[in-house]
């Protein structure tokens, strides 16, 4: 790995730390962080799948109160690095390094907890010297402050990802060799499954009944030969505006706003 591709993935690594505070630019979200982590190296192909298809387990991956959500920054980076390790390394399949870096997301995501707590327990100091900036009336010490804690969370990422860059791609090759037929083939299946896990938590936070009419139709309609996925997308947007047209004249003439949940209540 190249001295220019080890300093744009900590760039990026940077980035998708501060977002996953932040929420403005998405950097942290899987489909985001991978593929410029593939572009950077010249994997671009690769790096979409991968952030494909942990995108869709990050879907259900949402703070809660007080309860935190895997960070998907961490899994997304980390992850990407070790696919690309992988894949400068030699590994004859593609698809090996990627479903194995898929497997590895989720501990990782985990693991990118224990930096989130230390990150926010770090945070602690920093608000109250931010307190004590403003009383005093410093605007440069505060934004000064603010622009450390933010840093400070891009760290947490980048760290980590300067460290896995020089690792060398021989030995994530060797251990993906070393891996028996049963392993790989267990991660294959769990790749597999990574978006409809990802699907049934969004399901399980959106569960009502105006919205599980919409899900039986996308299997019917997904069904319907030659339909590309720009078509479905279209007919889901088409089914949006609809509904909230319906709402909207439902709320002016004075019903619950929710027509397609009034007339599924009748029914039952």
């Amino acid at each position: 790995m190249s001295a220019i591709s080890i300093i744009l993935i900590v760039l990026v690594a940077l980035l998708a730390g501060m977002e996953g505070v932040l929420d403005e630019w998405q950097f942290h979200q899987p489909i985001v962080a991978c593929t410029l982590i593939g572009l950077v190296t010249g994997h671009p192909t690769e790096g979409i799948m991968l952030g494909g298809s942990l995108q869709m387990i990050a879907l259900g991956w949402a703070n809660v109160g007080a309860a935190m959500a895997p960070d998907a920054a961490l899994a997304s980076v980390a992850s990407a690095i070790i696919m690309v390790l992988a894949l400068d390394g030699g590994t004859a399949d593609p698809a090996t390094a990627i479903t194995t870096s898929i497997a590895l997301a989720i501990p990782l995501s985990v693991a990118g907890l224990f930096l989130t707590m230390i990150g926010r327990t770090l945070a602690i100091p920093m608000v109250h010297a931010m307190d004590a900036a403003a009383a005093r009336g410093n605007i440069f010490a505060l934004e000064a402050w603010h622009i450390a804690a933010i840093l400070m969370q891009g760290i947490r990422i980048a760290v980590p990802a300067a460290a896995l860059c020089f690792v060398s791609p021989a030995i994530v090759t060797e251990a993906l060799r070393a891996m028996p037929a049963w392993l790989s083939g267990g991660m294959a299946v769990g790749g597999g499954m990574v978006a409809a896990v990802g699907y049934a938590m969004v399901i399980n936070m959106m569960s009502t009944a105006e919205v599980w009419p919409f899900f039986a139709l996308g299997f019917v309609v997904a069904t319907i030969p030659n339909l590309t996925l720009i078509g479905l997308g279209v007919i889901g947007v088409s089914l949006a505006i609809i509904y909230l047209g319906l709402k909207n004249q439902a709320q002016s003439s004075g019903t619950s706003g929710d027509p397609l949940g009034d007339i599924l209540n009748d029914y039952e």
